[in-house]
């Protein structure tokens, strides 16, 4: 056995480093062939160690696309063979997602959290924790989940399904440090029965830092990137990538430097502060599938304030008759997300969209104010201040906050809109 690890950790080593795709295809295959004569040959006594329905199996779903394609359901359902699932969500749009497929009773969207912080919050109570996500290709699904199980640090089997990148990884921290044969074995083993089952390939991946930390500054990198993507840092756009790889720089929790994009100033300005470390960034739409939008029913009172954090909609609104938005995609993202509770908005917006999501839904009833290119953050600032005196509630109907919007906008207005239909 240890002839095998020895040959794993070697292949792995050169993968890791610059192969040609033609090479780098056999060699995999033969990475995998190796992997699955590991996992067969200790699988049989790990199965005996724990039967497979006396597993506690703890998921994690993330990301909309795996639920509008109905894989989260499928694969939900076979891990059931295996033992007790409990399902959560990571990520706002996802929950969006499980929302229109009507699947709140499989899937537990009550709180938002980060996917590492959900896979901790269920290694207490689970024996193994399992990621499911369909990225838009294997790089980025590797580079995601390797990053997740960094953060997450759990010593209990971790393993990710990604119906995109079509893997299954063993992404279980102890064999990233090491490669004893005597690491946990229980990971791989049931990675391996997984990948067999589902006709995916089996991958046993080495975690890249990208996250680089220095005093004060912070330097994030981003791989698997599609040249023309806009790049994003909690919800707002700073770029549009030039090549696959960017890489975002930040000093005193100000970015400084953004390479492999083309910069956009507005969007930098608006981040005053940000800390890198801990920032969801993105490239590309925050939904690249789509599904019939489930309208909820809205029994809520007063307005709430969203600024540029339309990702924080359902916490922010949740209870609400009405939210204010400022920005064009915030209003556009906090809109649809607000649609499946029924919450109209009052959007402020200048026409600067970067549409960081394809089809979205707007409540009819919400109300559109268009002003000058560039003042939509000064007349938010304004209604900020003003409207809502600072809070982020107040008491107020959906038509008075438009008029008193439309009265603060003054000269700067150029429309006032209703939307009559359920779509944008």
């Amino acid at each position: 056995m240890s002839r095998i690890v020895e040959a794993i950790g070697k292949l792995e080593a050169i993968l890791d480093g610059n192969v040609c795709f033609s090479r780098r295809e056999g060699l995999q295959e033969v990475l995998n062939l190796l992997k699955e004569e590991q996992a067969s040959s200790k699988g049989s006594h790990i199965e005996k160690m724990i039967l497979p329905s006396s597993k506690r199996i703890g998921v994690v779903v993330h990301g909309p696309e795996i639920i509008d394609s109905g894989g989260a359901v499928q694969l939900i359902d076979h891990l059931k063979q295996m033992g007790r699932v409990n399902a959560v969500l990571g990520g706002t749009m996802g929950r969006v997602a499980v929302i229109d497929a009507d699947l709140e009773g499989i899937i537990t969207i009550n709180t938002r959290r980060r996917p590492s912080i959900s896979i901790r919050d269920m290694a207490a109570d689970s024996d193994i924790v399992i990621i499911l996500n369909q990225a838009k290709s294997r790089e980025t699904g590797l580079a995601f989940g390797t990053m997740v199980a960094r953060l997450a640090g759990i010593d209990k089997p971790l393993i990710q399904i990604d119906c995109g990148g079509r893997f299954v990884a063993d992404l279980t921290l102890s064999h990233f440090s090491s490669d004893s044969e005597d690491i946990n074995e229980e990971g791989l083993a049931v990675a391996a029965r997984l990948a067999a089952d589902l006709g995916l390939d089996l991958l046993r991946p080495r975690p890249r830092d990208c996250t680089l930390i220095q005093g004060d500054t912070v330097r994030r990198i981003m791989t698997g990137v599609i040249p023309g993507e806009l790049i994003s840092v909690n919800g707002t756009v700073i770029g549009r990538a030039i090549g696959a790889e960017v890489e975002i720089k930040a000093k005193g929790g100000k970015i400084i430097d953004l390479k492999g994009a083309e910069p956009k100033m507005h969007g930098l300005e608006k981040l005053h502060q940000v800390d890198l470390e801990r920032a969801i960034i993105r490239s590309g739409s925050i939904r690249r599938s789509t599904a019939r939008a489930r309208i909820g029913e809205n029994r809520g009172e007063g307005a709430a304030f969203i600024d540029h954090c339309a990702e924080d909609a359902f916490e922010a609104a949740g209870g609400a008759a009405v939210a204010l938005t400022v920005g064009d995609d915030t209003t556009a993202i906090a809109g649809d997300i607000l649609a499946r509770l029924g919450i109209a908005v009052v959007g402020i917006v200048d026409g600067d969209i970067d549409r960081l999501a394809g089809s979205l839904t707007i409540l009819p009833g919400s109300i559109i104010i268009r002003v000058r290119p560039g003042y939509d953050d000064i007349v938010g600032g304004r209604a900020r201040e003003e409207i809502f005196q600072g809070m982020d509630r107040i008491s107020i109907s959906a038509p008075d906050l438009a008029d008193r919007v439309k009265e603060l906008a003054g000269e700067l207005l150029l429309e006032r809109k209703e939307i009559s239909s359920d779509s944008s």
